[in-house]
């Protein structure tokens, strides 16, 4: 590992490790004394900050084994009582697919862009607030910089999309529709790695991911995976993965939390878990209604109660309790969440909940929200959308943000490019109708 890598690991693990409670104060003295590039000293801080307890005073609980996690939960729901002919399972799961595509797609051209920068674009282009796909403006002069090149890119513009372009985003619902094809439902964590090796370029995996796919590679296995130099353990790389193991467990929330913590931890830890299980858990139970607050509820029965994954949505419902316009609800959010990472769980988890909450069951309304708030945006977008595309189902999702799909999905998992969209959706509720299937089962063998 380079000097300049190795230096920029030890400052987001000092990042960290002051996230996670601990006391970094003399660490970072240490690390500012380093007048010459040293490997060494910094390998030693390294340890060192592996070395750190957690204050007493923190307030926070956040284990990252299942069972503890579950110890910590606010209560337990068991399966959600529901009917949902085929026709209709169907229909929502290609809605989750449909939902989770567009919404990604707004956010792309915007991704790691502030909430400022965001808002200029559109001004400029006469299209605020947010209520179509980002238009171009390769005509216009004077542009600021960082706009010049974003404005003009191909397949993600208004008027140019053709399709679902290459996301990682989309990569992973495929790979994950593909493990559990390939492994069940009683599939493992390592089974997770495996697939990845197998099945994904390590280039197209990021932050985390590719710290414990590079773990994997140097034969180490799940947990360590997530824990061996990785910085980035709550990261947004796992709740972004969790979307098919919702759509599989139609309103089975914990089963659904179960089974996207089984891929979380091969990266992340604590929060990143959370964040997958979470989002798991909501797709779950979008199955099933139509009430938002009651879908995000279900959200955080899987989750510990004194995470502060959990204390930052409960933070974001009663924000919007008591504003009538998101933006101020999202000052509160950036005031409080701000300083983390721009892909950090917690933030993005927060605006997520922003589109959801403000956008009261809009599809359109819910993922401009979501997108304008900056930061993780293709991310944000596509959790948004996915949630909500549950819930209306395909038939019900607005025809100008499906239509330019045109039913097809570019991916860089291995014998996936140029899916139909349905076809993955078919599959799916294949899966959605054989988890149904072996529950209804081990309740008639209960009774």
């Amino acid at each position: 590992m380079k000097y300049e890598e190795l230096e920029a690991l030890v400052k987001e693990e000092t990042t960290q490790r002051e996230e996670e409670g601990c006391e970094a104060t003399e660490i970072k003295e240490e690390l500012k004394k380093i007048k010459r590039k040293s490997p060494r000293k910094l390998e030693h801080i390294l340890k060192s900050l592996s070395m750190l307890s957690v204050k007493k005073d923190f307030p926070y609980r956040e284990p990252s084994t299942l069972e503890e996690i579950r110890a910590e939960r606010p209560k337990k729901h068991k399966t959600i009582e529901f009917k949902l002919d085929e026709e209709h399972l169907y229909d929502k799961i290609f809605g989750g697919w449909l939902g989770r595509c567009a919404g990604c797609l707004l956010g792309k051209p915007v991704e790691g862009l502030t909430k400022e920068q965001i808002e200029e674009w559109l001004k400029i282009a006469g299209a605020y607030p947010l209520s179509n796909y980002f238009p171009p403006l390769r005509d216009v002069k004077g542009l600021p910089d960082w706009l010049k090149k974003r404005a003009s890119w191909t397949g993600v513009l208004l008027g140019h999309i053709t399709h679902m372009p290459r996301d990682d985003d989309i990569d992973y619902p495929i790979i994950n529709l593909h493990l559990l094809e390939t492994k069940g439902f009683k599939f493992t964590t390592l089974d997770v790695g495996n697939n990845w090796l197998e099945n994904l370029p390590y280039f197209k995996v990021y932050t985390a991911e590719r710290v414990a796919y590079r773990n994997l590679v140097n034969g180490l296995v799940p947990p360590e995976t997530a824990q061996y130099l990785n910085p980035y353990r709550e990261w947004i790389g796992a709740q972004i993965r969790a979307d098919i193991f919702g759509y599989v467990t139609p309103g089975m929330p914990e089963l659904g939390a179960e089974l996207g913590y089984r891929d979380a931890i091969l990266s992340h830890v604590k929060n990143g878990i959370y964040g997958e299980m979470f989002v798991a858990a909501m797709i779950s139970a979008a199955f099933t209604t139509s009430n938002i607050e009651e879908i995000v509820d279900y959200g955080l029965s899987e989750i510990p109660e004194k995470s502060r994954l959990f204390e930052a949505v409960k933070n974001v419902i009663a924000w919007s309790k008591k504003y009538d316009d998101w933006r101020d609800t999202w000052q509160k959010i950036f005031d409080r969440y701000g300083h983390y990472h721009g892909v950090h769980t917690i933030n993005n988890a927060a605006l997520v909940l922003l589109g959801l909450l403000y956008g009261k069951g809009d599809y359109e309304k819910s993922i401009a929200i979501s997108v304008m708030g900056g930061w993780d945006t293709d991310c944000n977008g596509a959790t948004t959308g996915s949630i909500l595309g549950v819930v209306l189902g395909a038939k019900k999702l607005p025809k100008k943000w499906i239509n330019p799909l045109n039913n097809m999905v570019e991916s860089y998992v291995v014998g996936y490019n140029n899916s139909k969209i349905s076809d993955l959706a078919q599959r799916t509720f294949i899966l959605a109708q054989q988890a149904q299937k072996a529950i209804l089962e081990r309740k008639n063998k209960e009774k």
